[in-house]
């Protein structure tokens, strides 16, 4: 059996490790902050250590059997109720997810120090931060791609139809928001506004170049807004 002073050592370091992954999310004015992430860690590593180390003196007595793993598994369920505490429904996206995620993690951590694995729980708590902080931007930036492009086309009444343009793009056609047919200068003509949704430039242009190919259908703009 370990000392008391490395348990309360273990505890600490949860704590400490805890902390370094809530700064982050406190840094973004998340609800689960650095104290909560705190709270977490050296709650896991205390069930963890009481699991191990807590019930030695029951094993003296005769026919008595226990498995240190048990309060351990309880945690990997019970950290869920305090995540999805964290998860919350605005409009039509969820928030949440990724600080429900590290709650999760930050308990594992604690585990790992409560289990006395110190090299693997710092080493988990490197590449958390490391996803935190650095994958997040990758992530902003390859959003930002994503924009609602407007494509303004002149076409022959009748020769763009959400029908014919299903058939001409396929699976690309559930880009298309909406398709919107204005009456041209004369009954021969038509103004056409497709409204494409989560597309970058890229497979913007890309849709434009396959409608242009249909007789008589010209462009008048393509622009994009976020």
């Amino acid at each position: 059996m370990i000392s008391e002073w490395e348990m309360c050592t273990r505890l600490l370091l949860a704590a400490f490790f805890g902390s370094l992954i809530g700064f982050q999310r406190e840094h973004l004015f998340w609800t689960a902050g650095l104290r909560t992430h705190m709270m977490v860690a050296a709650g896991s590593c205390l069930f963890m250590v009481v699991s191990a180390y807590g019930f030695e003196q029951a094993l003296t007595m005769p026919g008595t059997r226990l498995d240190p793993s048990r309060i351990a598994a309880q945690i990997v369920s019970g950290i869920g109720f305090l995540g999805a505490g964290s998860i919350m429904m605005r409009g039509d996206v969820i928030k949440g997810l990724t600080t429900a995620s590290s709650l999760w993690v930050v308990a594992a951590i604690g585990m790992t120090v409560g289990g006395g694995l110190y090299v693997l729980a710092a080493a988990a708590t490197a590449l958390i931060l490391f996803i935190l902080m650095t994958v997040t931007p990758l992530e902003r930036k390859y959003r930002g791609y994503l924009k609602t492009h407007v494509i303004k086309l002149i076409a022959p009444t009748g020769a763009v139809t959400r029908q014919v343009l299903d058939e001409l793009l396929g699976e690309r056609a559930d880009r298309i928001k909406q398709v919107i047919i204005y009456e041209g200068p004369d009954i021969s003509v038509e103004n056409i506004v497709l409204e494409l949704r989560k597309t970058t430039r890229y497979e913007s242009a890309g849709m434009l170049k396959s409608i242009l190919t249909l007789p008589g259908v010209r462009a008048q703009s393509m622009e994009h807004s976020s």
